[in-house]
């Protein structure tokens, strides 16, 4: 189990580092209009980036968490992310459940103005997920 917790964080770490960078480059650009084809690019690696690093978090990183607390533990996504909170490694498990849904929203195509809401949404999350991951 301490190879695999070892594992994750490495994968959390590269991660985390891919989602920094492409977080700073979404920073620049003006979402409040429509995007050139560079910026949509750049948008949506960062959209995979952000939908990456949250998936590992939570199904990975936190059920690992969870056997450690609980071995027996075997609740939904939102029975562990109420447990995140629990245990203090997440600040809400409601704004956990939006990153979530947003990482699922991510993954199907939407008109260039929902897209607009959707990055402005990750780029405000972004924080919290980075907070999630342990200091190395």
């Amino acid at each position: 189990m301490l190879d695999l917790l070892q594992k994750t964080l490495l994968d959390l770490e590269k991660t985390k580092a891919h989602l920094l960078y492409s977080y700073e480059k979404v920073k620049k650009i003006n979402l409040s209009k429509e995007p050139s084809e560079e910026a949509l690019e750049t948008l949506e690696s960062f959209s995979s980036r952000f939908a990456r690093l949250s998936e590992i978090i939570i199904s990975r990183y936190f059920r690992l968490l969870m056997r450690t607390k609980d071995p027996s533990f075997r609740g939904s996504v939102i029975d562990l992310l109420n447990q995140a909170e629990k245990f203090a490694w997440i600040t809400s498990a409601q704004t956990w459940t939006r990153i979530r849904e947003l990482r699922n929203i991510a993954a199907h195509e939407y008109g260039i103005d929902d897209y607009m809401k959707l990055y402005q949404e990750l780029m405000t999350l972004t924080p919290e997920i980075l907070a999630a991951i342990p200091k190395s």
